[in-house]
């Protein structure tokens, strides 16, 4: 049985990946969609003709990362495309924030995606991919965001070392690297209007196009894609100047 896993699929950029994969790999049996809202993913499930099955997990939680290790080991899937997307973020400055939500982003955004991909990787095989939904945050570090960027920057190192070394096995690992989208990410990161005069004047991507481009880059064995020109001089930007730098033209 060949699946894609999609984690974070319950809305945003997950949901469109659950519906980019629906219409756009047509050699899958089933999807697998992940999240903590079963409501929210049987309604996209409901909305999908492929084969879906709703997993309502928390992927942080060590007993749901247990069903699903159960799971795969009682299905025994071929896994060809994994998709990390599970992710939050908080805006403000570290001591503002409350210890629950500094410790909770370093779970979800690096610790889950770590065990999810472990678990994974042994029901994959060649001409698998792996999806990690980084951020143009990896950049750079920024004020006011500080865990955020940080748990961005380890999916991008991370994402890079095992495209290396999953190379001998054909398997392709993308960091796929978004500039900010009208979904529910900026109202629980605490990014409304008025809040960051950054994020009040920066383009907005589509998170229905960065799937859908994001799956191509990765069907041509792409390691890291950026949607928008803006973006991707941003990226080329940090690169080249030192942080300190970054930081006072772009601080959030």
């Amino acid at each position: 049985m060949k699946i894609a896993v999609i984690t974070g699929a319950s809305s945003g950029l997950g949901r469109e990946y659950a519906f980019a994969v629906a219409s756009g790999r047509a050699d899958l049996d089933e999807i697998w969609l992940i999240a903590r809202r079963e409501d929210r993913l049987t309604e996209i499930a409901e909305s999908i003709s492929k084969k879906t099955r709703v997993l309502p997990l928390d992927i942080t939680k060590e007993e749901s990362t247990d069903a699903y290790r159960a799971l795969l080991e009682s299905e025994k899937p071929d896994i060809r495309l994994l998709i990390n997307n599970a992710g939050f973020g908080k805006l403000g400055d570290f001591d503002s924030l409350s210890p629950a939500d500094n410790g909770g982003m370093v779970r979800l955004n690096c610790e889950a995606l770590t065990v999810m991909t472990s678990l994974s990787l042994p029901y994959m095989s060649e001409g698998g991919e792996i999806v990690n939904t980084c951020s143009i945050a990896a950049f750079a570090p920024n004020t006011r965001m500080a865990v955020y960027c940080s748990t961005k920057a380890y999916v991008l190192s991370f994402s890079k070392a095992l495209r290396g070394e999953l190379r001998k096995r054909r398997i392709n690992v993308l960091a796929v690297c978004p500039g900010p989208m009208d979904t529910e990410f900026l109202p629980i990161a605490g990014i409304e209007p008025g809040s960051s005069s950054t994020f009040d004047t920066l383009p907005r991507v589509k998170p229905a196009v960065m799937a859908k481009k994001s799956l191509q880059a990765s069907a041509a064995k792409k390691g890291v894609y950026t949607n928008l020109a803006f973006y991707k001089f941003y990226r080329f930007i940090a690169k080249v100047l030192p942080h300190s730098i970054v930081m006072k033209l772009c601080g959030a």
